[in-house]
């Protein structure tokens, strides 16, 4: 058994990722080893990766420690100037076994857009994971002026669907009853497949192939790729969770032209409408990008009133920080001053948007996905505090009784 450790940054493919690499670890019989997987969607998401680095060395002195992730694969050589790390593992070879024996080079990072193909790997479970996750696709076409994910990550390819079924059914039996479906552009699934099937397609063939799966959740969605088979699945599908979490980043035209985004706010409100629509109940999460560059006040308006407009519930706020290397980097820039009030406007309308939802909820009994024995969350992602401890399992789903609120999450009894 190994007594190494993987700490995780970043996003949910990540998390996917992290537990492949603990793996693969154990496999090799490594020991005496931290894995740092990064990630490199901000400026401060890379600065806590180095200051984790600095503080996993002082307490291990004597630990190998390899980093990985995005942020080694697009910027290998800032690792490579902290004494503090032993190796460097890009994005691709992080996946592999061999890259964890000893003795191979300090920098193993090869050209990510030069990978065809996403490897499937059988992934038991989740150590204290109540839900399991399941990479369905990786990389990303598009060029977002404001991103460096795509260098990060390579092009769009899809995993298949036959190893998309195994990995579903292999968690299924090992008492998962939610997955969560993760990639960088889930909704950009198939085009690279024989067939091209689309991510609905895909989808409503995992439903059938695997009856057993109980709960579908969905990570960032574009909405102007949706297929209609997805859509049909909003509409009829009870167990494909009633949470679409968007890929919004802005709420104003011209901004969202100047990111390079391919979609309107126009098409975010309709978008929302549709959702809503087929299934009243669905509750949306965004990403949102505060004091892009050339963000007036007025743009800046455009972005606060969508939060109202399309009922977003959960929010993500960014603010925005130039990557080097990137187009958005070279316009005009927002002051750091007005960024950062601007985001706290963002998460304070996030905050009363959030409150709002829940309160909307109390006095209902609704499922419960047990995280702990104190805590899960709703069919919508709605985060409970059990009134009392439950003995209930972490995964497993019960009926509570919503009770009250505070400002960040439901109280709950559990009948």
């Amino acid at each position: 058994m190994s007594d190494s450790q993987v700490i995780t940054f970043g996003c949910r493919l990540n998390t996917y990722e992290s537990q492949v690499i603990k793996d693969l670890l154990i496999q090799k019989d490594v020991t005496g080893t931290i894995v740092v997987n990064t990630c490199a969607v901000t400026s401060e998401a890379e600065r806590q990766a180095r200051q984790s680095i600095r503080k996993l060395r002082r307490d291990n002195p004597t630990a190998r420690i390899i980093v990985t992730g995005c942020s080694a694969q697009i910027n290998p050589g800032q690792y490579a100037a902290m004494p503090e790390v032993s190796q460097i593992l890009g994005n691709t070879e992080k996946m592999k076994l061999e890259s964890y024996a000893t003795g191979t080079e300090r920098v193993v990072v090869t050209d990510i857009m030069e990978i065809k193909e996403t490897a499937g790997h059988l992934v038991a479970g989740f150590e204290g994971k109540a839900r399991a996750f399941v990479q369905v696709q990786n990389g990303c076409d598009h060029r977002c002026t404001f991103c460096t994910i795509p260098y990060g990550r390579g092009n769009s390819r899809s995993v298949a669907i036959g190893e998309i079924v195994n990995q579903i059914r292999v968690l299924a039996e090992s008492g998962y009853q939610e997955i969560v479906f993760t990639g960088v552009d889930i909704t950009a699934y198939g085009a690279d497949l024989p067939g091209s099937p689309t991510l609905g397609q895909m989808i409503r063939r995992v439903f059938a192939l695997v009856p057993e799966l109980k709960r579908l959740r969905l990570s960032s969605l574009d909405p102007v790729e949706m297929d209609e088979d997805l859509w049909t699945l909003i509409a009829q599908e009870p167990r494909l969770m009633p949470h679409l979490h968007l890929s919004l980043q802005a709420g104003d035209n011209l901004i969202l032209k100047r990111m390079k985004r391919r979609h309107l706010r126009e098409d975010v409100i309709q978008f929302c409408n549709r959702a809503k629509a087929l299934r009243p109940d669905v509750a949306f999460g965004a990403d949102l990008i505060a004091g892009f560059p050339t963000e007036t006040d007025a743009m800046f308006l455009n972005t606060l009133n969508i939060i109202e407009e399309c009922d977003l519930t959960y929010l993500h706020v960014f603010p925005y920080s130039p990557r080097p290397g990137t187009p958005a980097s070279r316009m005009p820039q927002v002051k750091r001053a007005m960024i950062k009030e601007r985001a706290a406007v963002l998460r304070e309308a996030g905050d009363k948007a959030l409150h709002r939802f829940l309160n909307a909820w109390v006095g209902k009994q609704t499922n419960v996905l047990v995280e702990s024995d104190t805590h899960g969350k709703t069919d919508h992602f709605a985060p409970v505090q059990f009134e009392q401890k439950t003995t209930a399992k972490p995964g497993s789903v019960i009926p509570v009784v919503l009770k009250e609120t505070t400002p960040q999450h439901l109280i709950g009894i559990v009948p």
